[in-house]
């Protein structure tokens, strides 16, 4: 009989450091950790505080979710480290999902899960506005120095804009562009057309314009840990978030509203 008892009680151990390993793999936290970096106005801190598009879209989701919502600033360059090693659980931050990463020089989806597309951006280059004159055609790109954030999908395109004869100035962050192009330090900055739109013609940066170049489309997901079940939760809760009109209304107090679309095909 005590062998009996001994044997269920070791089987009942079992099944319990079998829940808990199963757990583990997954995402027990019950916390949303969102890796971001300074991206009016997508993210960016008011006073102590984190605020932005992506900051109470993330809010909202981990309020659908029972999930409590945490903002790690990260190294751009290293994103997906942070995400594989679980000091982040997702990357919150105007991440373009269609793209090869300039870092690892591989498509992004190869290294991390990727939740619908949520919006449309596209690549800018930021110029000083006395020199538009210079810069019309793609081709007048070719042979300068650029500057961008590195690891970003700008580095990319401005790595093949400027072509041989040219150069990249890496940045720690798109922010930092800005400063290059208005130093003259470089002839011009290759951001998302989001963050150029809010920073150009105003403020420190009213001498520096956008100029008339069309780059290709590219569309913003949320990135997971590769097999990660938030991935399929988060689709689920940003569904119900269009359907019910909270991501117009999101959008259209940034100013986003003409690029907010939802797309469910799989990015690869």
């Amino acid at each position: 009989m005590k062998k009996i008892v001994l044997l269920a009680v070791k089987v009942s151990f079992l099944v319990t450091v079998l829940i808990v390993l199963s757990m583990c793999g997954k995402n027990a936290d019950p916390r949303l950790i969102c890796g971001v970096t300074e991206y009016p106005p997508l993210n960016y801190m008011e006073g102590s505080d984190w605020t932005g598009f992506e900051t109470e879209f993330a809010r909202l989701v981990g309020k659908k979710l029972g999930m409590a919502v945490e903002f790690q600033k990260i190294e751009w360059t290293r994103k997906f480290i942070e995400l594989e090693a679980g000091t982040i659980n997702c990357i919150w931050n105007g991440l373009t999902a269609n793209t090869t990463d300039s870092t690892t020089g591989r498509p992004r989806h190869e290294d991390v899960d990727f939740s619908y597309s949520y919006m449309f951006n596209q690549q800018s280059i930021v110029i000083k506005a006395d020199r538009a004159g210079e810069f019309t055609v793609y081709q007048d790109l070719s042979g300068k120095t650029a500057a961008a954030e590195k690891g970003s999908a700008g580095e990319s395109a401005a790595k093949d804009a400027v072509g041989d004869g040219g150069k990249v100035i890496d940045s720690t962050s798109q922010v930092d562009t800005f400063i290059e192009v208005k130093s003259g330090a470089v002839d011009y900055a290759v951001v998302d057309i989001i963050l150029a739109q809010q920073m150009t013609g105003s403020g420190n940066y009213n001498d520096l314009v956008i100029a008339d170049i069309t780059l290709d489309h590219e569309m913003y997901a949320v990135g997971f840990k590769k097999g990660s079940d938030l991935t399929e939760k988060v689709n689920k809760t940003m569904e119900e978030l269009f359907a019910g009109g909270e991501m117009l209304k999101l959008a259209q107090k940034y100013g986003l509203e003409n690029s907010l679309y939802l797309d469910k095909s799989k990015i690869e």
